[in-house]
């Protein structure tokens, strides 16, 4: 089933009780969903667009080089993906938002994340891993979150496969490499988790359901 819109920001008109926020942005028929912590860690104040900035561009180069976007910017060209944040309200003051905060703002991701329905989720850094782990697999239990050790690892949970990303400010000189080596073979393989029960109704077309 695809979607009705085709808007690129905000396609779903998110509306939180915040003065800033940016809400997700790209395809809303994504295949992969990359998941960020908030604004003020992983970027788009100013351009209204997640995974902006020094450490957004870093990740955008290598989604670049693995096939899930076309170019880099602050309007990147997306390529069956999508981006948001678990908090898309810029925080108050320095830091990260409280934990209750948090809770607000998970209502407004969880809808996002459902509406796009994508079969992949890509969480960037600790704190998203964690969420999506512990929120939409039934992994969460027996995986520890050692980015270092996670990142761009498959992990197939219930629903969706998970590939966890280091914090790009926390690169090193191999990080970029691994993450495009896995989504490439990611992508070479048929990694739609998907059933056809067209068999069970009248008529040829086919019926997909996750």
């Amino acid at each position: 089933m695809r979607n009705v819109t085709d808007r690129t920001s905000n396609p779903f008109g998110m509306r939180p009780s915040c003065e800033q926020f940016v809400p997700g942005y790209g395809d809303a028929n994504a295949d992969f969903h990359v998941v960020g912590d908030h604004p003020g860690r992983h970027g788009g104040v100013d351009s209204g667009v997640p995974f902006t900035g020094e450490s957004g561009f870093r990740l955008q180069r290598a989604l670049v080089d693995g096939g899930l976007l076309r170019s880099v910017g602050t309007e990147p060209g997306m390529r069956r993906t999508f981006f948001s944040y678990l908090h898309m309200c810029l925080p108050d003051g320095e830091g990260d938002p409280s934990e209750s905060s948090y809770g607000d703002m998970e209502r407004f991701f969880d809808a996002e994340l459902r509406a796009i329905a994508a079969h992949v989720l890509l969480p960037v850094g600790e704190r998203a891993t964690r969420y999506v782990l512990e929120n939409y697999t039934a992994r969460a239990h027996k995986t520890t979150v050692d980015m270092e050790t996670l990142h761009a690892m498959e992990l197939r949970g219930s629903g969706f496969l998970v590939v966890p990303i280091r914090d790009p400010s926390e690169w090193d000189d191999s990080d970029h490499e691994k993450l495009v080596d896995a989504l490439q073979t990611l992508r070479s393989t048929d990694f739609r988790r998907e059933a056809d029960l067209g068999r069970f109704l009248a008529g040829d077309d086919p019926y997909f359901v996750r």
